[in-house]
């Protein structure tokens, strides 16, 4: 029974609930990083970049019995690119809307029973 109790402590320690959040919260978020750029930014500007170029069919370097298409690895640095500059747009909007959450100031805290005691105190200690 020490296992399974040991387990359950482990298993329920915040590293492992905070890095399991983590995981679904990553992969939701990968999603919309994969939507973003399949559905809207390839078709704007790789498709048409990868029409004109025809860089998917490059296969130049012949090997004896195989051909190595570096243009569909070109495309994909291409694709690369264009994921890693959504994802820096994407970080780049949260840490500014993060940001304006810190600049409001907070409210200075009202002193408490036993500071506003010592205080007056204080104050008549002046007089």
């Amino acid at each position: 029974m020490g296992m399974i109790k040991e387990f359950k402590e482990f298993a329920i320690k915040g590293n492992v609930v905070d890095l399991a959040v983590g995981v679904v919260i990553g992969g939701a978020f990968g999603k919309i990083v994969s939507s973003l750029v399949e559905d809207i930014i390839t078709p704007m500007v790789l498709t048409p970049a990868l029409k004109a170029a025809n860089l998917t069919n490059l296969a130049d370097l012949v090997i004896p019995g195989t051909a190595i298409k570096y243009g569909n690895f070109i495309s994909n640095i291409i694709s690369f690119m264009i994921v890693a500059f959504a994802l820096f747009i994407v970080i780049k909007g949260i840490n500014k809307m993060k940001k304006k959450e810190e600049d409001v100031p907070a409210a200075p805290a009202e002193p408490s029973s036993t500071d506003k005691l010592l205080i007056e105190i204080r104050d008549s200690l002046k007089k």
